[in-house]
């Protein structure tokens, strides 16, 4: 969804996703007389802005959690800090291209929920990664003892550890289609042999240092989805999007995982999980089109759950 008419100085609005927005600066569009078609083609930066939004489900809800963009914003940043080895997609400012661009400021409304990104060519490949078994991929393990075509020990149960972290990507589909989990033979397929190697080999090193991190501050990392893309200048696989979020992955309180009595207390996910459960209990598609408006302490309590992530891995530092 594209509209050339930016409510902010400076910036002009290209996209709005599920819960992301999406903003070029205007100068790159109104110097160049012949622009047709995608403007992230054209400009070597984008400005992308975490909103309050919550979907689920393929849905967009209401109300949003508050500070919700704030928060995975903040925590996307901090991860960045902690893994410098990894080319990231952050826009340096000393970058000549900032310059050349004569950039305006981030609006003020978008400075705790606004990142300013060199633009890649992204890969069609959504990397998995996954250290327990659970969600979706102990769905598909109870159906075939694998995921993602790599093959299990027989006896797993919903919450166990892998005997190793193990790499199951998912095609991304164009929008409005639901991603696909394939082979890694298939990424080979999609993105070339190098490429699929670097990607699957970048996606379990910075999740086993991610793990180490979190368990020191007594979390789980179950799972998490990283973005890769291409640099548009070197071509150097470089990680992009938000990073080891509560959206993008899966926390486990350490010490309730051990002690819980049930697999739901032992799993309890900092994440949108209390809007799914709700969703599900409470709206069936096939009746409304509309899902239902979460009632507040339904926003409450899972505003709390990304805030108490939030905090927990980055107080102290």
């Amino acid at each position: 969804m594209t509209n050339h008419n930016g409510a902010y100085p400076g910036w002009t609005h290209v996209y709005s996703g599920k819960v992301r927005d999406l903003y070029v600066p205007t100068k790159v569009l109104d110097d160049d007389d012949t622009w047709t078609g995608d403007p992230l083609r054209l400009s070597p930066l984008v400005l992308v802005v975490a909103t309050d939004r919550v979907s689920a489900f393929d849905r967009v809800l209401s109300p949003a959690i508050p500070g919700k963009g704030a928060m995975l914003t903040s925590l996307t940043r901090w991860w960045f800090d902690r893994l410098p080895e990894v080319p990231n997609h952050l826009a340096h400012p000393l970058d000549d291209r900032l310059e050349a661009l004569e950039l305006p400021g981030v609006p003020t409304e978008f400075a705790d929920r606004g990142t300013l990104c060199r633009t890649l060519d992204m890969f069609p490949v959504e990397c998995v990664v996954r250290g327990f078994l659970t969600g979706g991929g102990w769905k598909e393990y109870q159906e075939t003892g694998a995921i993602g075509g790599v093959p299990l020990p027989e006896g797993l149960q919903n919450g166990d550890r892998l005997p190793e972290p193990i790499y199951t990507p998912a095609w991304k589909a164009p929008l409005g289609e639901h991603d696909v989990n394939v082979s890694y033979e298939r990424t080979v397929e999609l993105v070339g042999e190098v490429v699929a190697a670097q990607l699957r080999e970048l996606s379990l090193e910075i999740f086993a240092r991610a793990s180490v991190i979190a368990e020191a501050r007594g979390l789980i990392l179950a799972d998490t989805k990283f973005e890769f893309g291409a640099d548009r200048t070197t071509g150097i696989v470089t990680l992009a999007d938000e990073v080891l979020t509560s959206d993008s992955s899966r926390y486990w309180d350490a010490d309730a995982y051990a002690t819980a009595a049930t697999p739901e207390l032992r799993m309890a996910s900092f994440d949108k999980q209390i809007v799914r459960d709700w969703l599900a209990a409470n709206w069936d598609p096939e009746v409304s089109e509309e899902p239902p408006t979460l009632p507040h302490e339904i926003v409450e309590q899972t505003a709390a759950r990304y805030r108490e992530l939030l905090e927990r891995l980055t107080t102290g530092d």
